[in-house]
């Protein structure tokens, strides 16, 4: 590439947003040469999102301020700047049962079931009557939000399914069977559950002005998770049966001519994604447009990138959260924060997806009396319905997602590099590269950047400040880019092409 190359200044979101440690001198401890082959970038990166689901469905029906400062955080250009959403279509329980004992996660189906009306096959998804379309008002408020601030051609929307309605259950109960690893959709019932996904998609679609991207009718399907009385919605599908679910909504997609996507089968973890897949007919993975893996155990994650590969489908890592070990709830917890820095950067490494989504940006603060986690980015108290107190706690793992969110953007192309706590990403134009770097030890690194594939020019870098306070340290360097990325923290270095 002709032409100089500059550093912008050097940003870092460190995990710890109030620490006050002094910056080490360039003298560093540890030194890393991030070496870059700049020159054959790899997957076009297409966005960060999270799965809407429970939390959408709770804080949608918020007050106004409330909402729009919360959607401002997550998807705002000035907030994470995220272009991904997974809706979460519900199944719903038979009315007048007990709720799951989650609170926020009784996400109401989108049927409705005529007064008088008794067993289970009482419903036609073609009677306008036997749909509910004021049902999730709080998650489909969501999806007005998203477009508002996502622009269209950034913007990927998926409809995702936990669970069929209770009336399409053998056990009644969309947490899952009475047995584990028992399928709990009745048999034969897979075109009449496709027919109600599509249907309900497309009248999303209708009443909110967005198109869905794509549809995930099978979630975390080949575990022992999903069975009566557990918390959340959940279905057992072994290979044949997401096979033939699969099959019956390609046909559903089809008959109702929407494009949306088929995507498959957004499995709890690589290993059994690709025991899944191996174990798919052949015409079931003909139907396949998008896989969707999720990473709660990294095991085997380079098997979902080379079925990717193969079967040329695009890939995304499309669920996933965590709390560092042996942690309780603290806002402020860098543990957790560097956690999640190292989760994402093994993922893009490793995966190469084209879409990295959270499981849920938002979760329930804990309890009075509880020890509580630090899954989520926000947390706000979600036990009911309509808390009496609505704040909202920004956490350290918010800032460790803005490292990566804010920078590598929808079409920046992921470029393979030599160092294992790095991701480096070229933009679409290749006259910006981004470097993020995840520091969890005690020592700062003196991180030196290579530019094979790019010019050689000379360089400068900026200390920059979060919160009043020095977060990363530059260093004169000669040639190639240089900056000191202090203990603990997730440091990002942007540079630029005049």
């Amino acid at each position: 590439m002709a032409g100089a190359l500059l550093a912008a200044p050097v940003t870092t979101m460190a995990a710890e947003p109030g620490s006050t440690t002094t910056p080490a001198p360039c003298a560093a401890r540890v030194a890393i040469t991030v070496s870059a082959d700049w020159a054959r970038p790899r997957t076009a990166f297409r966005g960060w999102g999270t799965s809407l689901a429970w939390f959408a469905s709770t804080i949608g029906d918020w007050p106004g301020p409330i909402r729009e400062r919360l959607a401002d955080l997550l998807y705002g250009p000035d907030g994470l700047g995220l272009t991904v959403a997974r809706y979460n279509i519900g199944g719903g329980r038979k009315p007048g049962t007990p709720p799951l004992s989650r609170p926020n996660a009784n996400v109401p189906g989108l049927w409705r079931m005529p007064e008088g009306a008794t067993g289970l096959d009482w419903w036609r998804p073609d009677d306008p009557a036997m749909w509910d379309w004021s049902a999730d008002s709080g998650q489909q408020w969501w999806l007005g939000a998203v477009r508002k601030r996502v622009p269209e051609t950034q913007r990927l929307i998926e409809a995702a399914a936990y669970s069929p309605p209770w009336f399409m259950t053998v056990s009644g109960d969309v947490a899952g069977a009475s047995a584990k690893q028992q399928p709990n959709l009745r048999p034969g019932l897979e075109p009449l559950f496709a027919d109600y996904l599509v249907r309900a998609m497309q009248g999303l679609e209708a009443r909110h002005g967005i198109r869905f991207h794509s549809l995930a009718p099978l979630n975390e399907p080949n575990t022992p998770y999903w069975v009566a009385g557990n918390r959340q919605e959940g279905n057992y599908f072994d290979p044949a049966g997401q096979s033939r679910m699969l099959l019956a909504t390609a046909a559903a997609l089809r008959a109702h001519g929407s494009p949306a996507l088929l995507s498959a089968m957004d499995e709890t973890n690589p290993d059994t994604f690709v025991k899944d897949w191996s174990g798919y007919s052949t015409p079931a993975k003909a139907v396949v447009r998008q896989l969707n893996v999720h990473t709660y155990s990294t095991t085997g994650a380079t098997g979902p990138r080379d079925i990717a590969a193969v079967a040329g489908l695009p890939l995304w890592m499309s669920e996933v959260d965590l709390s560092a070990p042996n942690t309780v709830q603290d806002f402020s917890d860098p543990s957790s924060a560097l956690a999640l820095g190292e989760q994402i950067v093994l993922d893009l490494k490793r995966l190469e997806p084209e879409a990295w989504v959270l499981w849920q940006a938002v979760e329930p603060s804990a309890l009075k009396g509880e020890a509580g986690s630090n899954w989520g980015l926000v947390r706000t108290d979600m036990s009911t319905r309509r808390p009496a107190d609505m704040s909202l706690h920004v956490t350290a793992k918010y800032w460790a997602m803005a490292s990566f969110s804010r920078h590598i953007r929808p079409g920046y192309r992921l470029v393979r590099n030599d160092d294992p706590d790095t991701i480096t990403a070229l933009s679409p134009d290749g006259r910006q590269a981004v470097v993020v770097h995840v520091n969890h030890g005690p020592y700062a690194r003196k991180l030196t950047v290579t530019t094979r594939g790019l010019a050689r020019a000379r360089w400068r870098a900026e200390a920059v400040y979060q919160d009043a306070r020095p977060r990363a340290q530059a260093c004169p360097a000669s040639g190639q880019p240089t900056v000191i990325a202090p203990p603990r923290a997730i440091t990002t270095v942007l540079l630029r092409r005049p």
